[in-house]
C-alpha cells in the first residue's frame, strides 16, 4: 500500500510517499481502508520533533511512529476475532493518536476503541476533520472548563480547527459565545453560531471591560495575567493551543494563580476517547455541529498540506483525501 513515511525529524519536505506492507489486524483490531485524513497540531510535533520534550514520547533521535496521521475516516475491510462493535463494510471515523498513529496511508489497523461509526450525514472528508479537534474542543469545554448553560464563553482562536468546533459545542451547551479571530474570519465565526465576534487586529479583548465565565485559549500569545483579568470570579481559563510562552506560563504559573484566588488557570491535553467520539457523532447528526474545512489535498501533496497548515492561518481543518 501507499503511505506517507517520516524517517527523520524536519520540515514538510522530509515526508515521502512510499510503498509499505499492508497491515494485518490483531485479534482486537479492525483493518480500515482510509478514505480521508486530516492534519492536527500533533502531526507537526511528530514531524519536527518540537518541542524537544515531546521526543521522549515520540522518539529521541528519529520518529518512533514513521507513518504520521491521527484523524481518519474510512470503511472496515477486516476485523479481528475479538472485535464486537464493527463488521466488514462499516463506515467509521476515529483518532489514532493513542494507537500508534499511521493514518496517512491507504490502510490502517488499530484497536476498535479508536473508532466510532461515521456520522451518517457526513462525507468521509467531513468525518475525517472531526475526531481530534472536535474531542479537544469538547473535553476542554466540558471536562476542564465545566461549561454550563447561560455562561459567557470566549474562544480565542475561533476560526481554527479546534476553535470552530469549540464555538459550536459551546453553543450546543447553551452558552453565550464570543469568538476572537482575524478580519477575514469574522463572518465565518458568526456563521457557525458565535453571538459576538472580535477582530484581534483591531481590538485587544484582554484590555476591554468584558468579563467571561470561561475562556478557551485555542490560539494566541497573551500572558496568563491578561486572561485572568478577563475572568469573572470563579471563572476558568483553559489553555489548548497558542504560543509556547503562553503554554509555559499556564503550566508554571497556573497552579499558583489558581491556589491564590477563585479564578482558575488550567492547562489541557486531549485524550482519545471512544465515548466522546460517540458524543460528537450525535452532535453532528443532529446538526448542532458541522466541520469547517479550509482545504483539501491529495496524499501525494502531503508536503504542501503540512506547509500550509504550519503557517497557522487555516480557516478550519486541512483534509487529505486518498
Amino acid at each position: 500500500m501507499k503511505a506517507i513515511v517520516c524517517g527523520k525529524y524536519g520540515e514538510p519536505d522530509v515526508l515521502e510517499v512510499k510503498e509499505v506492507d499492508k497491515p494485518v489486524p490483531a485479534d482486537n483490531e479492525v483493518l480500515v481502508k482510509v478514505h480521508a485524513a486530516s492534519i492536527n497540531y500533533g502531526n507537526l510535533v511528530l514531524l519536527k520533533g518540537e518541542p524537544f520534550l515531546a521526543r521522549f514520547a515520540f522518539g529521541l533521535l528519529k520518529p518512533k511512529y514513521p507513518i504520521p496521521g491521527g484523524d481518519i475516516s474510512g470503511r472496515v475491510e477486516a476485523v479481528g476475532k475479538d472485535v464486537k462493535l464493527f463488521k466488514l463494510g462499516d463506515e467509521v471515523f476515529g483518532d489514532l493518536s493513542g494507537s500508534g498513529w499511521g493514518g496517512f496511508a491507504e490502510y490502517v489497523a488499530a484497536p476498535e476503541h479508536a473508532f466510532a461509526p461515521k456520522p451518517a450525514n457526513l462525507s468521509f472528508e467531513e468525518a475525517a476533520a472531526v475526531p481530534m479537534a472536535g474531542v479537544t474542543a469538547l473535553q476542554s469545554l466540558r471536562d476542564k472548563g465545566k461549561i454550563r448553560r447561560g455562561q459567557k464563553v470566549l474562544i480565542n482562536g475561533a476560526s481554527g480547527g479546534v476553535g470552530t468546533f469549540a464555538v459550536q459545542i459551546a453553543k450546543s451547551f447553551g452558552a453565550e459565545v464570543t469568538g476572537v479571530c482575524s478580519t477575514r474570519n469574522i463572518e465565518r465565526v458568526r456563521s457557525i453560531g458565535a453571538d459576538h465576534a472580535i477582530d484581534y487586529t483591531k481590538e485587544n479583548f484582554t484590555k476591554g471591560t468584558e468579563r467571561y465565565d470561561l475562556i478557551i485559549g485555542a490560539n494566541g500569545n497573551h500572558p496568563v495575567s491578561a486572561y485572568k483579568r478577563n475572568l469573572n470570579p470563579n471563572g476558568i481559563f483553559v489553555h489548548v493551543g497558542g504560543a509556547g510562552a503562553q503554554m509555559a506560563q499556564t503550566m508554571l504559573l497556573g497552579p499558583w494563580i489558581s491556589m491564590a484566588g477563585s479564578r482558575k488557570i488550567k492547562s489541557f491535553l486531549q485524550r482519545p476517547n471512544q465515548k466522546d467520539l460517540f458524543f460528537m457523532k450525535e452532535l453532528l447528526e443532529t446538526g448542532k455541529v458541522r466541520p469547517v474545512i479550509d482545504r483539501h489535498y491529495a496524499l501525494d501533496e502531503i508536503s504542501d498540506a503540512f506547509s500550509y497548515f504550519a503557517e497557522g492561518h487555516a480557516q478550519g481543518k486541512v483534509v487529505i483525501t486518498m
